[in-house]
C-alpha cells in the first residue's frame, strides 16, 4: 500500500472509535476465535448467555442450507454435527450483524447491504461446495467481504454519499468511485478493521483482494475466486445490471465447474431458495426475492404485453437509460453545488463559519468521550485595513483569496480550515497535539512571509499573525467558547508583540 493510500486509511480509522461498539457476546467470540484450542464448553456457555442467538442457530443447522437428516436440539449437538470452527463463525456472523443492523433515514440502504452480504455468504459456501474447497470460514468471510464500505459510511457518511452518487453518475465501479473520493476502497477498509478486531487472517487476508484477483498471493487464489463469484452472484439478486451480471456468472460458473447452461440455471435458483431461508433466519425481510429463471420468465411475460416491437423496444430502453444517467449527473451536480454553498465561503472558497461552529460542535464530543487532544489555530492578515485603505476592496478581496489558496494547499484534509470572518481564518486539528500544531502555524507564517502580490502598480508583501492553543481534556474539560478564547488571546498577543509571528495559550 503506499505511503498515501496508507496515511488516508490511517486517518480514516482514527474515526472508527465513533462506531456503535459491538454486542459483547460478538467480541467474546473474536476472542475465542483467537484461542489456538476452542473449548466447546467455552464456547456453549458464551452463547447461551444469548437465547435469542442459540435460537437461531439452532435454526440455520436445521435449515435446507445443511440439510441434516435428524434435528439438532442443542448447542452441544450442533457443535459435534457442524464442527466447533464452524459453528463459532456462525455465531459471529448472527453476531456483527446485530450489532450494526440498523434503519436510519438516511440515504444508505443497510437493509439491502446485509441482503447482499448473505446472499453472498450463502453462494460462497454452495460454491465452495461444489468446488471442493468448503472451509469453516466460507460462510463468514464474504459475509464481511464488503464490511468496509459500512465502516467507511457509518464514519464519513457525507463523503460516502458522494461516491454513491459519483457510481450512478458514471460508469465507474464502486472500488473506483472510493478511491476517487478517499484514495483507497472498502477492501482496504474492510482489511483493516477485521485485523484491528482481532478476526483471524485466514478471514481478513482474501478480503483485501476480492475485487483485485491480479495483485493477490498465491495461497489466496482460490478464497478470492470464491468471494469474487460470490459477489457476483448477489449481484444477479440485488444488482441493477442482473442480465449482465448473469452472463458473465454463468460463463464462470461452467469453466469452474464443467457444468452445463440448464446446470448453472438451477444451481442459481437453489441460492435463491437457501438464502431466502437464511435471510429469515437473520431477522432480514426476503421481499421478494425469487428464482432468477421465475424473474425471467416475469420479465417475459410482461415484455409479451408490450405492443412495441423488438427494434422500437431497444430504443425506448437506450433513451430511457440516457435520460437516468443525464439526470443523475445532474442531480449529483446540484446536490453538491447546494452543499457547497451552505458551506463555503463565496469569496475564498474555504469554510465559513457556521460550518466551523458546527466541526467544533461535532469534534469536541468525540476528543472528550475517546480522550483525544484537538489543537486551534487563529489567524489574522497583518494591516489588512491598510491594504483595503491604499488599494481598495477589489484589492483586498485578491489578498483574501491569495492567503486562502496557500491554506488550502498546505492544510490536510482530515483538517478544517474556515474563513471566521473579515480577514481572520481559523484552523480545526483533530488529533493534534501542541506540537504539530505550531509546526504547521510556523509553516503557513513563512510560506505567506514570502508572497509577493502584484496590487495595482505595486508588488505588495504580505504577513500573518497566529495564535495557536490545544485542547486536552485529561487536563481538565472546556467548552467550545473557552477554547476558542485561548487561541484568540494568543493572536491578540501575537498582534501586539509584532506581527507576523505566532504565539501559544494554553
Amino acid at each position: 500500500m503506499n505511503t498515501i493510500k496508507s496515511d488516508s486509511l490511517h486517518t480514516l480509522l482514527k474515526g472508527v472509535a465513533t462506531l456503535p461498539s459491538l454486542p459483547s457476546i460478538a467480541l467474546r467470540i473474536i476472542q475465542e476465535i483467537k484461542k489456538d484450542k476452542s473449548s466447546l464448553n467455552d464456547l456453549a456457555e458464551i452463547i447461551s448467555y444469548d437465547p435469542a442467538l442459540t435460537a437461531k442457530i439452532l435454526r440455520i443447522a436445521n435449515s435446507s442450507f445443511y440439510a441434516l437428516p435428524y434435528k439438532v436440539d442443542s448447542i452441544e449437538r450442533a457443535v459435534h454435527i457442524l464442527g466447533l470452527e464452524a459453528l463459532k463463525n456462525i455465531a459471529l456472523s448472527f453476531a456483527i450483524v446485530k450489532g450494526f443492523k440498523r434503519n436510519p433515514v438516511d440515504e444508505f440502504d443497510h437493509e439491502l447491504f446485509w441482503k447482499r452480504s448473505i446472499t453472498s455468504a450463502v453462494s460462497a459456501e454452495m460454491i465452495a461446495a461444489k468446488l471442493k474447497m468448503k472451509r469453516e470460514d466460507t460462510f463468514v468471510t464474504p459475509l464481511l467481504m464488503d464490511i468496509g464500505v459500512l465502516v467507511t459510511y457509518l464514519v464519513r457518511p457525507d463523503d460516502y454519499l458522494r461516491v454513491i452518487n459519483k457510481k450512478r453518475a458514471s460508469s465507474m465501479s464502486t472500488s473506483e468511485a472510493e478511491a476517487s473520493v478517499y484514495g483507497f476502497d472498502h477492501q482496504d477498509v474492510g482489511s483493516e478493521i477485521l485485523k484491528k478486531w482481532g478476526l483471524p487472517e485466514s478471514i481478513y487476508m482474501p478480503i483485501a483482494y476480492h475485487h483485485n484477483k491480479k495483485d493477490c498471493p498465491a495461497d489466496l487464489k482460490n478464497m478470492v475466486d470464491i468471494l469474487m463469484l460470490a459477489d457476483i452472484m448477489s449481484s444477479v439478486y440485488h444488482g441493477n445490471k442482473s442480465s449482465r451480471k448473469f452472463s458473465e456468472l454463468k460463463q464462470l460458473l461452467q469453466e469452474k465447474l464443467d457444468i452445463t447452461d440448464i446446470e448453472v440455471s438451477e444451481f442459481v435458483d437453489q441460492i435463491a431458495g437457501k438464502t431466502v431461508e437464511i435471510l429469515t433466519s437473520f431477522e432480514l425481510d426476503p421481499g421478494d426475492m425469487k428464482p432468477y429463471s421465475q424473474i425471467l420468465q416475469d420479465a417475459n411475460e410482461e415484455l409479451g404485453k408490450l405492443n412495441f416491437s423488438y427494434e422500437q423496444l431497444v430504443m425506448e430502453l437506450k433513451q430511457a437509460k440516457e435520460m437516468a444517467e443525464k439526470l443523475a449527473v445532474e442531480a449529483w451536480e446540484a446536490k453538491e453545488k447546494l452543499r457547497e454553498v451552505a458551506i463555503k465561503d463565496g469569496l475564498t472558497n474555504l469554510y465559513n463559519h457556521k460550518h466551523f461552529q458546527d466541526i467544533m460542535d461535532k469534534e469536541l464530543p468525540r476528543v472528550e468521550r475517546y480522550a483525544h487532544v484537538l489543537s486551534l489555530i487563529m489567524i489574522d492578515i497583518d494591516y489588512f485595513k491598510k491594504i483595503n485603505d491604499t488599494y481598495g476592496h477589489p484589492q483586498g478581496d485578491v489578498v483574501l483569496r491569495a492567503i486562502a489558496d496557500i491554506f488550502e494547499q498546505t492544510v490536510r484534509k482530515p483538517d478544517t480550515t474556515a474563513r471566521y470572518g473579515g480577514e481572520e481564518f481559523a484552523i480545526i486539528l483533530p488529533e493534534t497535539d501542541i506540537k504539530g500544531a505550531v509546526v504547521l502555524a510556523e509553516r503557513l507564517r513563512q510560506i505567506v512571509e514570502k508572497l509577493e502580490l502584484k496590487l495595482g502598480d505595486k508588488t505588495v508583501k504580505i504577513t500573518i499573525s497566529l495564535g495557536v492553543t490545544t485542547y486536552d481534556p485529561g487536563r481538565g474539560r472546556k467548552t467550545k467558547a473557552e477554547i476558542i478564547d485561548a487561541a484568540d488571546k494568543a493572536l491578540y498577543s501575537s498582534k501586539k508583540t509584532g506581527r507576523n509571528k505566532l504565539s501559544i495559550v494554553m
